[in-house]
């Protein structure tokens, strides 16, 4: 029995939710609010600490850590593994899912909150947003992810590092253009768990209204890269549907509103 904790709009869920279905693997969820705030509930923060998702528990057994998940999945059920067994393709594959750990998955954070969650969170409250920033673990998204958190949500693009992080974002999607020269996937002649690990960062930035990033011959791999992505069948149901509507106009509406300083810092002709 697999039991997935998750969240509609979080790109960790997303890519656990997406490989799963690839592999076709059923399981059961259980749906945190993230936006409100159930993360930080004790009989979560007992499963983990960080207060993220997503989080697996297999039987008895509790995984967290998106990119942890998926390769646990992939040593249980290893006949629809989505990590290729030549050690240098499998080991590019990793360089994929080991940078979108550690560097776009941060810069995601941000970009998310400068441009949307910072005015859906702001719906709650002065107070409770106050103990929405306030229930942060020290140690979450990074280690300074509750100092930095609020300062995003208080100053949005004008926070230090928030157009750094947009341009490192940017920088990734130039090497994935760099990747797609003459073939479909990242890796190899297939999809793989590279395709999976990226694909939640780029629809994201869909679901943001900021595809001109990579649209209007920008970065033509990308934009057909992203077009085979959206058509396999387990896009919608796991990468869409889950995300809540009126988040889903939330994320699309703040961000055509932040289009236009977004396509300013990264020097986009609009």
């Amino acid at each position: 029995m697999y039991t997935l904790y998750h969240h509609g709009s979080s790109v960790c869920a997303a890519k656990v939710r997406f490989a799963m279905a690839e592999k076709g693997l059923a399981w059961e969820g259980k749906y945190l609010d993230i936006l409100a705030g159930d993360q930080f509930k004790p009989e979560y923060l007992k499963l983990n600490p960080k207060a993220v998702v997503p989080t697996l528990v297999h039987d008895s057994t509790v995984v967290p850590e998106s990119t942890v998940i998926c390769e646990y999945l992939d040593m249980v059920e290893p006949a629809t593994s989505l990590h290729p067994t030549d050690p240098w393709l499998h080991a590019q594959v990793r360089y994929w899912s080991k940078a979108c750990d550690e560097e776009l998955h941060p810069a995601c954070a941000v970009l998310t909150f400068v441009v949307s969650h910072r005015h859906t969170i702001a719906r709650l409250g002065k107070e409770k947003l106050e103990e929405f920033l306030s229930s942060t673990p020290d140690m979450s998204v990074t280690s300074d992810w509750k100092t930095k958190k609020r300062m995003f949500v208080e100053n949005g693009f004008k926070a230090a590092g928030a157009a750094e992080a947009l341009k490192l974002y940017d920088g990734y999607l130039k090497k994935m253009e760099q990747a797609l020269q003459g073939r479909d996937w990242l890796v190899g002649d297939r999809f793989t768990f590279a395709d999976v690990s990226m694909t939640p960062y780029v629809n994201r930035l869909a679901m943001l209204s900021l595809s001109g990033m990579w649209t209007n011959g920008r970065l033509p791999n990308v934009e057909r890269w992203f077009n085979l992505i959206r058509q396999r069948s387990h896009f919608k149901p796991q990468l869409l549907d889950w995300v809540p509507e009126q988040l889903t106009g939330d994320l699309r509406d703040n961000g055509a509103r932040s289009w236009p300083e977004v396509a300013r810092i990264l020097n986009i002709k609009t």
